[in-house]
C-alpha cells in the first residue's frame, strides 16, 4: 500500500467524533482565534447529532471557556488570556521536569 492509499485509509478510520474535535481543536488553537480569544464555529452536514452534542457538552464544562449559542446555528467559543507563571527573577518559568531539584 503506497502512502496515499495508507493516508486515505487512515482518514477513512477517522470517526465522526474525531473528525469532529480535530476541527474545533484546530479551530481554537489557530493564530487568528488566539489573538482574538474566540472563535464561531458552525456546524457541516456530516456533523452528527450524538457528535456535536458531545463536542458542544465538553466546551460546555470545560471552566475556561464560555460557549455562546448563535441564532444560525453556530456556537462563539470565548476564553480569557491565560496568565504566564513568572519567575522570581522576572523571567518566564517553563516546565522542565528532568531538571527539577528534589525538594
Amino acid at each position: 500500500m503506497g502512502k496515499k492509499q495508507a493516508a486515505l485509509a487512515s482518514r477513512q478510520e477517522m470517526s465522526g467524533m474525531e473528525r469532529l474535535a480535530l476541527r474545533v481543536s484546530s479551530m481554537i488553537n489557530h493564530p487568528v482565534a488566539q489573538a482574538q480569544r474566540w472563535v464561531t464555529i458552525h456546524r457541516l452536514d456530516t456533523d452528527g447529532d450524538r457528535e456535536w452534542e458531545e463536542v458542544l457538552g465538553v466546551i460546555a464544562s470545560t471552566d475556561e471557556l464560555e460557549l455562546t449559542l448563535n441564532d444560525d446555528g453556530s456556537v462563539t467559543v470565548r476564553w480569557e488570556q491565560q496568565e504566564i507563571e513568572v519567575a522570581s527573577r522576572g523571567e518566564v518559568e517553563f516546565e522542565q521536569e528532568e531538571e527539577a531539584a528534589p525538594f
